[in-house]
């Protein structure tokens, strides 16, 4: 491949909108993972949740952690998601790795949320709902769950929320080594947010959002013409 192959197969994968959303998604993903999830141990699914568990046992700093756990589960994306989303996935999970390097190395941006779990299980729900589903829309992935829970949504032909949820519970069962029962709880309320929003933002459109505003709009209307017309 000579340079002028490489920028036109950089340009094909890399339009400003698909670069845009990657790094919107992963820094508002590491974001959360940071001054959230583990600084009040409510632990996500998956990979992100292994990241934090190796993190806690093994003191192995994020950044390093996840391009190596990401790199496992490519393998597999690879051969079921092709070229295109192997190339998006690792420019994804560099950012992340960036990102994440960033904000460790920043002083905590948001409130301690410990005392308050229920809190932190919605909030960090969010970050990590319209983080990763800003990397999913652009046919990428932010982590090797990404990756599984889109071979696994591929190859079941199911929503992408129960993929997520799959393997999110088989790491909460490993986080209970760690982490209270009671905090496990919260961290499958922030499981099951983050998989029903990344699928919101994966699928969302506004045209179609405009369309059923449109036909709601019509719907109201015609009842109150039905109604004039029997009051008449």
């Amino acid at each position: 491949m000579n340079w002028n192959d490489f920028k036109r197969q950089g340009k094909e994968s890399f339009p400003p909108k698909t670069i845009l959303s990657i790094l919107a998604g992963t820094a508002i993903l590491a974001f959360g993972m940071v001054n959230i999830h583990k600084r009040v141990h409510i632990t996500e699914g998956g990979v992100l949740g292994m990241i934090l568990l190796l993190n806690y046992w093994f003191a192995i700093p994020t950044s390093l952690l996840s391009p190596i756990l990401d790199a496992l589960c490519y393998l597999v994306g690879f051969r079921y998601l092709g070229k295109e989303f192997l190339i998006r996935s690792i420019a994804a999970t560099f950012c992340l790795a960036g990102f994440l390097k960033v904000w460790e190395s920043l002083p905590f941006l948001l409130p301690d949320l410990t005392d308050k779990p229920l809190l932190a299980a919605i909030a960090g729900a969010c970050f990590v709902g319209i983080g990763v589903g800003l990397v999913v829309r652009q046919e990428a992935s932010s982590g090797g769950d990404d990756a599984l829970a889109l071979v696994i949504s591929k190859l079941t032909h199911c929503k992408i929320s129960r993929a997520y949820l799959a393997t999110d519970l088989t790491v909460l069962v490993l986080s209970l080594t760690y982490i209270p029962v009671g905090r496990i709880a919260y961290s499958l309320i922030t499981v099951t947010i983050s998989s029903l929003l990344i699928d919101f933002v994966q699928t969302f459109s506004l045209a179609d959002w405009k369309k059923r505003l449109a036909a709601l709009r019509g719907a109201k209307t015609a009842i109150g013409e039905a109604e004039d017309s029997a009051n008449s």
